[in-house]
């Protein structure tokens, strides 16, 4: 009888302790005020069950110090500013401007150029005949005006590949790497510790592009290309080549499925979480929610309806598809070490936008 009180004791324990909270680092090109690189990270800083340990900047859609400070002003802005976030890659490993420009003469023009500029496609893409001012080209060390206003709060000292595995380190097997940019941080992170990648739970990355039904010109004329894996193909391919115990890729295919609406934007709106005030003010533009999408696939992986298992790597040629996808089945991989990714190819995408607003309208 003793026995039996002890047991239910030590169930009823349990039962009330908190259930531990996953935890994630997330490597980012957070371009700002707003848009999918700021409304993904808080996706993440805004789910219960989830603890971001820190955050890391890439350049990509813009560049990595301007990217720092809207992400900085957009943590004090909704109540997360204890969240560390540390610096990273300036620069792709490999690929330069120059040569870009040489390959567009050559090849043809890149509908989005990133911090490089605004591409061919960009207007369009934002859905207005003019580009945010935050979406101008400019020097890699030039900070343009902050629409938001300037964050008080700085990053950590320390650079984002050495944090990175830090933070690895002192939870082996219990951090998944989330990665919504160029992928330069994390390839130097799996250089520098070798067994980094194998400590993790695995990878989540937005990027790669295997087949998009869609008659957007970017990717119907162009289905190989996504802009994550072409503009640092060479940390793509490091990166793809790690001991991770799984990989996943919200791919062009999914994310073009999923829109940021007006209706989802007046229902956040109405709220007046910290979250949902900081969308309100500076995510206006509607186009697909690429990070978001990862953010919450990995939250709630029911989301997604479809997936294709795939070895995938990245074109390294130099040529007229450096940088494209490239993927293969199992019975017809190369035996290069490419590992299995599983891309995701399809999504509810009701769930996916009510998952959306409500953690966006939660309150910290």
């Amino acid at each position: 009888m003793k026995k039996q009180l002890a047991l239910l004791l030590l169930a009823t324990c349990a039962a009330l302790l908190p259930a531990q909270k996953r935890l994630v680092l997330v490597d980012e090109d957070g371009s700002g005020p707003g848009g999918s690189d700021q409304m993904a990270i808080l996706a993440l800083l805004q789910a219960p069950d989830v603890q971001v340990l820190g955050i890391t900047m890439v350049t990509g859609d813009a560049w990595r110090d301007e990217e720092t400070l809207h992400t900085l002003r957009m943590l004090e802005l909704t109540g997360h500013a204890d969240v560390p976030v540390a610096r990273g890659a300036v620069f792709p490993l490999v690929r330069t401007q120059q040569e870009t420009r040489l390959a567009s003469a050559l090849y043809g023009k890149a509908a989005w150029l990133g911090a490089w500029g605004r591409g061919a496609g960009s207007l369009t893409q934002m859905g207005t005949g003019q580009p945010p001012a935050h979406l101008e080209s400019h020097g890699p060390y030039e900070i343009p005006p902050m629409p938001e206003g300037m964050p008080t709060i700085k990053a950590i000292a320390e650079d984002a590949a050495h944090f990175l595995i830090r933070q690895v380190r002192a939870h082996p097997h219990q951090v998944t790497i989330y990665a919504a940019g160029p992928l330069t941080n994390i390839a130097l992170a799996v250089a520098l510790d070798p067994g980094f990648a194998a400590l993790t739970r695995g990878l989540v990355f937005m990027g790669g592009s295997l087949n998009p039904q869609t008659s957007d010109p970017e990717f119907a004329t162009d289905p190989r290309h996504e802009f994550n894996l072409w503009f640092d193909p060479e940390a793509a391919h490091i990166v793809l080549h790690a001991a991770w115990p799984r990989i996943e890729a919200t791919t062009v295919d999914v994310a073009i499925k999923a829109p940021f609406t007006a209706a989802m934007l007046d229902a956040i709106s109405k709220s007046q979480s910290p979250a949902a005030r900081y969308i309100a003010a500076w995510s206006q533009h509607r186009y697909y929610m690429w990070d978001e999408l990862a953010a919450c696939a990995w939250l709630d992986p029911s989301i997604i309806t479809k997936e294709e298992e795939a070895y995938m790597d990245v074109d390294l040629s130099h040529g007229p598809s450096y940088g494209d996808t490239l993927t293969w089945p199992e019975n017809l991989k190369p035996q290069t070490g490419v590992r299995l990714v599983h891309a995701q190819m399809d999504l509810d995408l009701p769930r996916f936008q009510k998952l959306f607003v409500e953690l966006m309208t939660r309150k910290p």
